[in-house]
């Protein structure tokens, strides 16, 4: 027996990055994975790749997280292909803008709350009722050590994700008895295109090469490095298997030892 064997699993911002990697690690361990995401031919392209490799079922659907009306036609369009709800959901989908305070506009703040903590809200909303009904399901929140520290200009994605910890740790507590864990998992800097876009901006706004501004970061970690996409899967593979069920509400570091709380 796998870890996930006949689980069914949905995985949001699921094309690439971190998604892509925990979509991946579900499906070698036996979870049939419908991935969700903004772009469609990322999604199809990995959603393809999986049932290659792995041999399992996947889906792929277009889906902005932030869209009440999208997100259900999405959650339906699981259980019609798999005849019923998902048993583990990772929230995954996410945007990173960076820019002084000052300079952050109401419309790139609601950006990130809309993406990050409303789209949070809206796919565990949709998910939860059949993990209930079952009596077992895994929400899993793909959050950041900005969400425990915060840092200079990014104040709109470290208030989001500060966010979705408080709802992490809120429902986790409301569920706690009925065989469903909350947990977040909270990366630092991750070896991903949105990390190389990261970069680039900091180039195209202040002349800094984006390679001092990497070794800035690496500079940041105990560990002198990034992490990989590959090592945040690991553990929401904890978080998503049956020896996970111990931990509940917590949000937990991946990134080398910089925040150590």
């Amino acid at each position: 027996m796998k870890k996930l064997d006949n689980r069914l699993s949905v995985i949001t911002g699921g094309g690439r990055g971190i998604g892509r990697a925990v979509a991946l690690a579900f499906a070698r361990e036996g979870a049939s994975v419908a991935l969700l995401a903004r772009t469609s031919a990322e999604v199809e392209r990995a959603a393809a790749e999986i049932a290659e490799e792995c041999g399992v079922e996947t889906l792929h659907a277009t889906c902005d997280v932030s869209n009440a009306d999208e997100v259900a036609r999405a959650f339906a369009s699981v259980a019609e292909k798999f005849g019923r709800g998902c048993d583990v959901l990772v929230n995954n989908a996410g945007v990173a803008e960076s820019a002084p305070f000052l300079k952050t506009d109401q419309e790139m703040w609601q950006r990130h709350l809309a993406i990050n903590l409303t789209g949070t809200f809206l796919c565990t909303r949709a998910a939860l009722p059949a993990m209930l009904e079952r009596g077992w399901g895994r929400v899993i929140n793909v959050a950041s050590i900005a969400g425990k520290t915060g840092a200079p200009y990014i104040s709109a994605y470290a208030a989001s994700k500060h966010g979705v910890l408080g709802l992490t740790r809120s429902l986790a507590l409301e569920v706690a008895a009925k065989g469903v864990t909350v947990n977040a998992v909270c990366p630092g800097y991750v070896d991903t295109e949105m990390t190389t876009r990261a970069l680039r901006n900091i180039e195209e706004k202040t002349g800094r090469p984006a390679a001092d501004a990497l070794e800035a970061i690496r500079r940041q970690s105990p560990q002198q490095r990034l992490v990989t996409s590959e090592e945040v899967a690991a553990v929401a593979l904890l978080l998503a298997s049956d020896e996970g069920r111990g931990i509940n509400g917590q949000a937990i570091n991946v990134d080398g030892g910089t925040v150590l709380y």
